[in-house]
């Protein structure tokens, strides 16, 4: 893994992009990622195509990675399609390394890409249907709510407007979190309000409007304990990345002295467990492989990006990644542990509340940030002295938690 490289990134703005089409936020992403490793299309010896929308929502089923990627001139080489609900950048990411470790190629691209804003706005949150097990909705729906006994949402704070199922089980998950550690709304706020904040410095998010603690928790609820505001929005947008190994670095003229080193890429599936065996918990576990295979600790890592598709989220991570201890997420978020200049700077991007949530490019969105913190190079946004990050990406739900995480370690070269 020592000799595994992110040679090249590229990303469109996330947002809400009804003018553009998928075929065109991918061409843009890909390109500037080729010429950020200074290589072309003849270079790449496979690709990783990373979507969940492009067949229900622009009919191109069954083949939509082949089609995008020969519609940019890749010939001649293996294209997969990847599919791993909100983990699928990680994943077509992850592939990419295994197909480089395995030594089927020197250059590989991993590429993600949604156009989820479509004029049928109730089609757009069906996106979702699928991210558990359809043969037993109800079932999942008892066993995730129930999650949230023992905090009861005060009335007025459950919006009667239509948004996903899945906030209400981040919801869940939030009230769990209170209950048994006593974390406040105010504190699950301040994690939205550093979010926005951060994304201010972010040229390619899609929300870049500063709000305070106040004003996140002012904003209209969705469901209990979670406002409109920290919630993540739905978004379009594309993420490349060019990965190669040693011998495909010399290969590319420019790339060595920006390049950065993969030291771990990890992808896991959950187990049976109780909600409060959280030693278990899925991201938990995988972090325990990735340190392992990286030879670090959580202690050496200088930033993060991980998955917030609400608020609560980012407090279960940092703890489950060990960059605080269980229970004391939402205490070090009020702190301002998790800002750009605390502890441990977190999604200085603005997280997939404030960046935005394409559902294919998000992983590949994380690692955009994290390799340009690693080369110096994010202006306001920078963490000082960066030199190890840490991506954490989950998708769909199985059981209490997660049916798939992908964590990935970098450090500058």
């Amino acid at each position: 893994m020592n000799d595994i490289f992110v040679a090249g990134v590229g990303m469109t703005p996330f947002g809400r992009l009804i003018e553009r089409t998928v075929y065109d936020m991918v061409g843009e992403a890909v390109g500037v990622a080729l010429q950020d490793a200074g290589c072309t299309t003849a270079d790449v010896g496979a690709a990783f195509y990373g979507t969940l929308t492009n067949g229900a929502f622009q009919g191109q089923t069954a083949i939509p990675g082949p089609i995008a990627m020969r519609r940019l001139g890749f010939e001649s080489i293996p294209v997969f399609t990847v599919e791993n609900a909100c983990a699928t950048g990680s994943s077509a990411f992850n592939l990419a390394v295994q197909s480089l470790c395995a030594g089927t190629c020197d250059i590989a691209l991993a590429v993600g890409a949604e156009k989820m804003n479509i004029p049928d706005k109730a089609k757009m949150f069906t996106a979702f249907d699928g991210g558990w097990d359809v043969a037993t909705v109800d079932a999942n729906k008892s066993t995730l709510l129930a999650l949230g006994a023992g905090v009861e949402p005060p009335p007025g704070t459950m919006s009667e407007k239509p948004y996903s199922v899945f906030m209400d089980v981040y919801a869940a998950f939030a009230r769990r979190h209170m209950h048994r550690y006593g974390t406040t709304r105010r504190q699950i706020a301040a994690v939205a309000a550093k979010n926005h904040a951060h994304s201010a410095h972010n040229p390619l998010a899609q929300f870049r409007t500063p709000y305070s603690i106040d004003e996140v928790l002012a904003s209209p609820s969705i469901s209990y304990p979670l406002t409109m505001l920290m919630c993540s929005p739905i978004s379009d947008g594309a993420a490349a990345v060019v990965l190669c190994n040693a011998e495909g670095l010399r290969r590319l003229h420019g790339a060595g002295g920006r390049a950065v080193r993969v030291l771990a890429s990890v992808i896991q599936t959950g187990s049976n467990r109780s909600a409060d065996d959280r030693e278990r918990n899925i991201v938990h576990l995988a972090a325990q492989t990735a340190y392992r295979l990286a030879g670090v600790a959580p202690c050496d890592v200088d930033v993060a990006e991980v998955h917030d598709a609400s608020a609560i989220g980012e407090i279960l991570n940092a703890e489950a990644l060990m960059l605080v201890p269980f229970g004391e997420g939402g205490a070090a978020a009020e702190r301002g542990d998790f800002s750009v200049g605390g502890l441990i700077p977190i999604n200085p991007s603005g997280g997939l509340e404030s960046r935005g949530h394409p559902i294919g490019a998000t992983g590949l969105g994380q690692i955009h940030e994290l390799v340009t913190q690693l080369r110096g190079e994010a202006g306001a946004r920078q963490v000082s002295g960066a030199r190890i990050a840490i991506q954490e990406n989950g998708g769909g739900l199985y059981g209490v938690e997660e049916a798939v995480v992908g964590i990935n370690i970098l450090a500058r070269a």
